[in-house]
Formats: structure tokens, sequence, C-alpha cells
């Protein structure tokens, strides 16, 4: 047997409509196999909370092994886990085409997956993932939806903590009125017909939360492609379905993936690239996908037809080469590379995109930042979210720079929140994408 991690990682089909799936005993049976490679190696015991609550079941177990677990005590490991793959692609010496055949982020989704058939739901987390329904509803009303989600509001806050499970404390996204599908049809910006990539055409996945939280990252990106030539449609069907993901409705999952990917095929056949803006979605459509719905022609095409917008820009530099123009930032960055975009396996595309800026002084940190989308701003995880990420939090402090980025919107928001635990003076007053930033070195952010 050949050690790990001399090979590419791969990942494996979700047989998600087989019964043996969610069959009670034989997913135990199979946790309890993977559980006691993990308590053998512990090579991921800092990684996030999944691992430390396994390994403490375990060693005050009777016999100090696994067997003396028992069954209903494993669901807290998976309720630690945010899916961020981070233990796949960067731990584990035991990842598929090893023999032993690891892969802990897929096996916790089957966990929920099971749960779900069995009946046991989070209402609160399954309310906080129709993200389409609460962007139209609360962005219909946004001034008044961000009054209340104000961190600083203590009137409504203690309310939705008591009725929701949303931690006062956690910093929760804004809503805008005109979201970017709106504000793209309304005001695109001009193309520089003459510049490197103008034989390029993307089409912009808005995504939930560019479109409805946080429209700037889209135009930034929108203006930067612009700027190089590149022409642009916002296009946005609706949710990449990650939130679905996260609580093991796979069902969905893969009606949404087939939706889009329908969706989208008319841009394909135009010549069009897609790019996504956040990387979770850009993971959804390239990788999670074709594993839930692997016989979809429709779905294979989107997901080699599909860049994160770091990758895109990079490729655009490398190819064609960059209009000028680019202008430095003063006080340098410190970058989080998102897990997600890690888990794309295409390298460190924030950084090498921030460092085309011209005298570029980028600090790059590869952690966890421990928000986990929705997961983070619960009640019963606030604390283990700020835990996960105070890592990141301390290295941004210590960077000390001007900006601070992420290629992941929510874990920029956590970082902030650490980084004003650990020392307030040095934490910037707002984070950024990188493509904001990078549009601001051009001139043309928002």
């Amino acid at each position: 047997m050949r050690e790990g991690s001399l090979e590419a990682p791969t990942r494996h089909v979700i047989e998600w409509q087989d019964p043996d799936y969610t069959d009670p005993a034989k997913l135990d049976a199979e946790m309890r196999r993977q559980f006691d490679v993990c308590h053998t190696c512990r090579r991921c015991f800092n990684l996030c909370d999944s691992f430390p609550r396994l390994f403490d079941l375990i060693d005050n177990s009777s016999s100090g092994e696994l067997d003396a677990v028992p069954s209903d005590k494993l669901g807290t490991v998976v309720d630690a886990c945010t899916l961020c793959d981070m233990c796949f692609m960067t731990k584990c010496p035991y990842v598929p085409p090893h023999p032993f055949n690891i892969d802990f982020p897929h096996l916790m989704l089957r966990a929920r997956a099971a749960d779900l058939k069995r009946g046991k739901s989070d209402f609160v987390a399954q309310q906080l993932g129709e993200t389409d329904r609460n962007g139209k509803l609360a962005g219909a009303v946004a001034p008044l939806a961000n009054w209340g989600s104000d961190v600083k509001n203590h009137l409504t806050r203690p309310l939705v903590e008591a009725v929701a499970g949303i931690d006062r404390r956690a910093y929760l996204p804004k809503f805008h009125g005109k979201t970017l599908a709106m504000r793209a049809r309304k005001n695109k910006p001009a193309r520089a017909a003459d510049a490197p990539a103008k034989a390029r055409k993307a089409a912009i996945f808005a995504t939930c939360f560019v479109n409805y939280n946080n429209p700037r990252i889209g135009e930034a990106l929108l203006a930067v492609l612009a700027k190089n030539g590149v022409e642009t449609e916002v296009v946005y069907p609706g949710c990449c379905g990650m939130p679905l993901l996260e609580r093991g409705e796979l069902a969905r999952v893969a009606e949404t993936a087939k939706k889009t990917a329908a969706h989208f095929a008319p841009w394909l056949d135009k010549g069009y690239d897609v790019v996504a803006p956040v990387p979770s979605c850009a993971l959804m459509l390239k990788f999670e996908w074709p594993l839930i719905v692997p016989d979809d022609p429709a779905v294979k095409r989107l997901a080699q037809a599909t860049f994160d917008a770091s990758e895109y820009l990079v490729d655009i530099a490398k190819k064609e080469g960059l209009a000028p123009g680019l202008e430095p930032l003063p006080g340098g960055v410190t970058v989080h590379l998102a897990c997600h975009a890690r888990a794309q396996n295409v390298g460190a595309k924030a950084a090498e995109l921030l460092r085309l800026v011209p005298g570029a002084d980028v600090a790059v940190i590869e952690r966890c930042s421990g928000h986990g989308g929705s997961w983070g701003v619960l009640k019963a995880n606030f604390d283990t979210a700020l835990k996960v990420g105070a890592p990141v939090a301390r290295q941004a402090v210590k960077n000390d720079k001007m900006f601070v980025a992420s290629e992941c919107p929510l874990a920029a928001a956590h970082i902030l929140q650490g980084m004003e635990r650990t020392d307030a003076a040095k934490t910037p007053a707002e984070s950024f994408h990188p493509i904001e930033l990078f549009a601001r070195a051009y001139g043309v952010l928002p």
C-alpha cells in the first residue's frame, strides 16, 4: 500500500439515489470505518471543531476507542462540519485514490441527507437557506431589514436571537432593493473595444449573495472586465443550491443543477464563458453538481465552462494580457484564500490577481475563517466559529495592512469581527472582495 497524498485527490460520484446511501446501519458502519482512520491519524485536529469533538468522544469513552462511543453521539461531529473541504484538500493523506478512501466532508453530507430522510431538520437553518426568497422579501424593505439586522440594534437583535437562534453579536449581510441584475440592465459599463481581451464573452452568474447582498462586487467585476474588453451579461436563474447542499437536500440540488444548466446552455452556445464571483457558487457549478447529476451533459458542459472570478482575470492576464491603467494600492493587502476557492484546486488565484497590481504588497492567509455560511451566525455556533477563525484574525492583525480581503464575502466580514476582538485599533472599517480592490486599482470601483 502506498503512502497517501502522492497523487491528486479524486472524488466519487455521490450515490444519493441509492437506498444504501441513507440506510442507517450502513451509514453508521461507514462513519465508524472513516472515523477510526481519523482517530488513528489525527492530523486534522486543529482544522475545525468536528475533529476535536470526535477525538473527545473517543478519548472519554470507556475503552478509549471508537467501539465504545454510542452511535447517537456521532451526530455532534456532523453538526460541527461546515463542508469547507479543507481536511479533504489539504490535510488528509488517505483521500481517494488511496485504498482507505476517506472523504470526511462527503461523509458528513451523507449523514445530513440521512437525517433529512428520517425527518430530522433544523427549521431555522432551512429558512436561512431560502436565499432567493429572503433576498426578494428583504430587498423590498431593505432599509427596514438592514436596520433590524444591524448588530448595534439592541432592540431587534435580542428578539432575532430569541426567535431565530441567530447570535446577536454576529454580523449579518445587508440587503439591497436594486439587485445586481437590475443594476446591470440599467447601467452596464462601456466596454473598451480595443482592449486585449476584446474577443472574450462572459456570462456573470450573479449568485444570490452578490445579487441581493453585495451588488458592488458584481459591479466591480463588470467594470474590470469592461476595462479589459470583455463582453458581459449578468445571468441569474437562481441560487446555486449550496445552502441546500449543506443541509443534505440533494434532490433539490440536483433539480437546481439541471435547471441552471439548461438556463445557461444558450449562452454557452453563443461562446460565453461563465464567471462566478463567489467561490462557493463556482465550486458547486464546477465540482459538486457533476458529482450529484453525473449523467446530465448540460451540467457537465456548464462545469467545464465555469471560472471563479479571480481565476478568470488571471487567465486573461496570462493569455491576452491586461489593459493598462492599474495603480498601486497604498498600505498593502491581507488576502484570505477562501476554502471553496482552494477546493477548486486552481491555485491561489486571488493572491495572483492582487500581485498583478503595481507595487503589490500582498500577505496571504491560507486557513479556514470558521464562518461556514449560515452555520457561523447561529447562537449555537458563533463562539466556535470565532475560535476556529482566531488564527486567521490574529495573522491579519499581525500583518497590519490597509486592506483586508477574501474571495468569500461572509468570511471577510467574519475575519473583521475576529480582528476587532484581537486588536480593534488595527481593524479596517470594511472588508473587500479581491475583485473590488482590483477595480479600485483600475479606478473603476463603483
